[in-house]
């Protein structure tokens, strides 16, 4: 078994690889133990990814060549963070470089206008990259943040408000369309939510749907069209928003067997706190429902960008217990932003796992890319999350069985002093050592794990 460990020192970020031998002598004891149990398995883990916004794309025009290449290795090779899924947004949102949308001429109603040249601008150079350097397709999630200013009751791309009935089933065509021309291009469409944070009314790009209306809009409208347009392959997903009312909103939408039978999944946001609990029970309550973690960033509005240990654990603390409590795919938010945090065309700029130095040129990796890494790149697309119990909350930690058959368990120490114990697993114990501030992967061979 190999532990590979990130520790966090004197501000600065230190890494350690070392083999770990069984301690037979160790074999009965019954303190400070993680016990992992491969026999007992969950919820597939799908992969991981990052969004491919406006801005992420025209930051990455501005850098050479060479940290193009350092950026895709970074991002999408195995050493790296290794993601195959990826984030979008239908026309612009807050982290585009304006606002903007495939047809602004407003009575259009045949999309005569229909243009995708200013959307794709930056977004599809970006993935064609990513696609060639991961060397196969990566799965995108398609979001709107707004339909045109002139399908809405507010007249605006901003501010909420919602779209005007009449224009619902235009809407579908148009996110169809969209589609549609995304694919001709190049990138891979696997999952479409219907409206970003449907709840709020922000000052950038955004839109309401309550409950009844994303049911109604799906329902009547959007899944229709899906299927016209050949379309069904793409997964359907509702809410896209915080945790806290998840379970209600897919207990509201998903109410009958024909909503079963259209809505593949629920996605997720962590901006209101960890409601971990609300993952399980939308997984115990819709067993056959994919549960995607489609955003997460760290808001300068709201936290200093410096800190770079507390952002960093608020990602692994997120990730290890988003995936204890039946996450399928985790995306995070911009994959690149420059080093004031955006672009962004409300100033709404926030911190990045991998930021670019405009004016000094440097790319610049930061604690929080690490502690992702931990999971990404040793939890393996199609892994399986097993059982593990844990001697003391002090050490959190999730574990998977990759399809090769290796176990991997990531453990993070949240605290400042170092942390011994003992990995458990067929009978047989490994001694192992958590530094303060630190997160850990241990892989375990197929032949230690069977």
């Amino acid at each position: 078994m190999k532990q590979y460990a990130t520790i966090f020192r004197n501000g600065k970020k230190e890494k350690e690889t070392r083999a770990i031998c069984e301690d037979p002598k160790e074999a009965g004891r019954e303190k400070d133990l993680v016990n992992l149990y491969p026999q007992v398995r969950y919820q597939a883990v799908e992969g991981f990814g990052g969004a491919f916004t406006d801005a992420a794309g025209y930051v990455f025009s501005l850098m050479p060549e060479t940290q193009q290449e350092q950026f895709l290795d970074d991002c999408f090779s195995p050493e790296g963070l290794n993601y195959t899924f990826g984030r979008t947004s239908v026309d612009s949102c807050d982290f585009s470089c304006g606002m903007y949308a495939a047809d602004d001429v407003p009575g259009d109603t045949e999309l005569a206008h229909f243009d995708l040249t200013r959307p794709m601008r930056y977004v599809l150079p970006l993935y064609l990259r990513a696609r060639k350097k991961a060397g196969k397709p990566i799965q995108m999630m398609f979001t709107p943040w707004s339909p045109p200013a002139w399908m809405k009751t507010n007249d605006s791309r901003k501010g909420g408000g919602q779209l005007k009935k009449e224009y619902y089933s235009l809407w579908a065509e148009y996110i169809c369309r969209y589609l549609q021309e995304a694919e001709k291009a190049g990138m891979a469409a696997r999952f479409l939510s219907s409206q970003n944070e449907p709840k709020a009314a922000q000052t950038w790009d955004s839109c309401l749907f309550t409950g009844a209306e994303e049911r109604e809009f799906i329902r009547n409208h959007l899944f229709p069209a899906l299927r016209q347009h050949g379309l069904s392959h793409i997964s359907l997903l509702i809410w896209d928003h915080n945790k806290e009312r998840a379970y209600e909103r897919a207990c509201e939408t998903i109410c009958d067997e024909e909503m079963d039978r259209m809505v593949d999944g629920v996605a997720v946001h962590w901006y209101s706190g960890d409601h971990f609990e609300t993952l399980q029970m939308i997984r115990d309550r819709f067993p056959g429902k994919r549960i995607v973690f489609s955003e997460a960033c760290v808001e300068y509005s709201i936290y200093h960008g410096d800190n770079q240990l507390r952002n960093a654990r608020m990602y692994a603390h997120e990730l290890i217990g988003s995936l204890n409590h039946g996450l399928n795919v985790f995306l995070d938010w911009n994959l690149l932003l420059d080093e004031r945090g955006g672009p962004n065309h409300v100033g709404n700029f926030c911190d990045a796992p991998i930021m670019y130095h405009t004016q000094t040129g440097e790319l610049t990796r930061n604690l929080s890319y690490d502690y992702i890494a931990h999971c990404s790149r040793f939890i393996q697309p199609g892994a399986r999350r097993i059982g593990i119990s844990r001697f003391s909350g002090s050490v959190e930690a999730t574990a998977a069985m990759n399809p090769d058959g290796s176990v991997c368990v990531v453990a993070m120490n949240p605290g400042d002093r170092e942390i011994s114990f003992f990995l458990r697993m067929n009978g047989r114990v490994w001694p192992v050592l958590l530094a303060g501030d630190s997160i850990s992967s241990f892989v375990f061979s197929p032949e230690e794990a069977g």
